[in-house]
């Protein structure tokens, strides 16, 4: 299959219920912390804006490569769903065009797209064996020997794929399944329809830690193998970083930034992809400073720094700040600690290398050895120091 286009698409919903956006769903201002970070509660737990408020997708547009994985990446409420069922055909949208290939979609059904789609729920049927659920996309066509032998080798193919995980369940009807077990069904249901593209609606959401861990790598072998058109929906960004060959991050119903990770994390279009994107869950993503503090060039600037991206410095050089330092927390393996205490009325977060200075609790001068500089009404990403492109 040729790769997937979303031009232009429109998709509103009415007010009124609980907003599809969700906690998370806005854009923070440049200098606003996180949530969730240590030091977040002297926020006072200021409401968000949108809840409650109608839903809209506004002018999306995104290519999907053929052959490739994109991971569809956002807090919970940004649209991401509504993207992915708009690609299936399950929801219409108001303006724009689906394109597959250079074939206009838009207003052909789902039967009609060859698309497998494994959804949160899996949407296994109760009343058919995993067997049985497996070879679905069969047993609603006109039975006939050269059907049957086709189900018969896209079954054994199937098998072959999944392996041993899949022999023992097929007897079992999906109440007598785990949420491991019933994921491993919809994916080789999926597998064996041999759809043009995957769509994957956050399949790993209701396993444990183990089992995520575990189907990741699995599904990482499965889609490399198959080189097929993947679009895989998450707020996972380790799930993100692993499979998506490349990232959309979204935020608001809008697409943000598309990119591989590395870039998007390196190079961010602006402080809401700054914010949210940290692969690290032992430290916060961002630092947020007011440019004047750091030097006179930036004034009226705000600038982002990662805590790995900091040195203790005796000497006072280069682009840094004073911290009064408030606490120290080893990270655990790890030769750093994690620095945290007062820049001014803001807390700022530093993964320094274990020494007696970084221990001590008092003032120390921390040295910027990389930062990002956002124009603070804005959020635009202005430029990257040093050498890290601009926005």
């Amino acid at each position: 299959m040729a790769a997937i286009q979303l031009v232009g698409i429109s998709k509103s919903f009415p007010p009124g219920g609980r907003s599809l956006f969700g906690l998370g769903g806005r854009m923070p201002a440049p200098g606003e912390p996180s949530r969730g970070l240590p030091g977040d509660e002297e926020t006072g737990g200021k409401d968000v804006p949108g809840r409650g408020a109608p839903f809209a997708l506004e002018r999306f547009s995104l290519k999907i490569p053929d052959g490739k994985t994109t991971v569809i990446l956002g807090p919970s409420g940004c649209g991401k769903t509504t993207v992915l069922r708009i690609i299936a055909g399950l929801l219409e949208p108001e303006r724009g065009q689906v394109l597959f290939g250079e074939r206009d979609v838009t207003a052909v059904r789902p039967g009609e797209r060859r698309i497998g789609m494994v959804f949160q729920n899996y949407a296994l049927y109760p009343h058919l064996t995993s067997e049985k659920n497996i070879l679905s996309y069969f047993l609603f066509h006109r039975k006939t020997p050269e059907l049957d032998e086709l189900a018969h080798q896209k079954y054994e193919r199937t098998s072959k794929l999944m392996g041993v995980d899949i022999a023992y369940l097929l007897d079992r009807k999906p109440s007598g399944l785990s949420q491991g077990e019933k994921q491993r069904v919809a994916l080789a249901r999926c597998i064996t329809r041999d759809p043009a593209a995957f769509l994957l609606d956050e399949p790993f959401s209701s396993l444990d830690q183990n089992l995520r861990e575990k189907y990741r790598l699995n599904l990482k072998r499965l889609l490399s193998e198959f080189e097929i058109t993947t679009v895989f929906v998450t707020h996972d960004q380790q799930e993100a970083m692993l499979l998506g060959d490349q990232i959309a991050v979204m935020g608001q119903g809008k697409l943000v930034q598309v990119g591989p990770f590395l870039e998007l994390y390196r190079e961010p279009m602006n402080a809401f992809v700054a914010g949210f994107l940290n692969p690290d869950p032992l430290t916060p993503a961002i630092n947020w400073v007011e440019g004047g503090r750091v030097a006179s060039t930036f004034a009226g600037c705000t600038l982002g720094v990662r805590p790995e991206d900091v040195r203790l410095d005796r000497f006072h050089e280069g682009y840094g700040i004073e911290l009064t330092v408030e606490d120290v927390v080893d990270l655990p393996t790890r030769p750093e600690i994690l620095v945290s205490g007062r820049c001014g009325e803001r807390r700022f977060h530093a993964s320094v290398l274990s020494s007696a200075d970084a221990m001590a609790v008092g003032r120390l001068w921390l040295r910027f050895e990389r930062f990002h500089v956002f124009d603070t009404a804005s959020g635009v990403r202005l430029q990257g120091y040093p050498g890290v492109g601009s926005g």
